[in-house]
């Protein structure tokens, strides 16, 4: 897989539904790999990250880590705000 063609949940489970057919044929994994294009090493990280989801389980894991990660920032810039306010307050600046 190259830079920038990032694959969406729903292709992940695509490909790990295909390697698991291939692989109840008595396929290898690095034969399963090369048949589906992608790097063992995304194999695994595919398959340890989406294992047993199902294509919109999948989707709304993303959205959902998507949503903590703006969530975080939030509360971070909020935070920095609270303390910068509290050191203006006390004429700490």
């Amino acid at each position: 897989m190259s830079q920038g063609k990032r694959k969406t949940p729903e292709q992940i489970i695509n490909y790990l539904r295909q390697a698991e057919v291939l692989l109840a044929q008595g396929h290898t994994i690095p034969e399963v790999c090369k048949n589906l294009a992608i790097s063992t090493q995304s194999y695994y990280r595919w398959r340890k990250e989406y294992g047993g989801l199902k294509a919109n389980q999948a989707k709304r894991l993303k959205e959902l880590e998507k949503e903590n990660d703006r969530l975080r920032r939030a509360v971070s810039d909020l935070t920095l705000d609270k303390l910068i306010l509290k050191e203006a307050a006390q004429g700490n600046f």
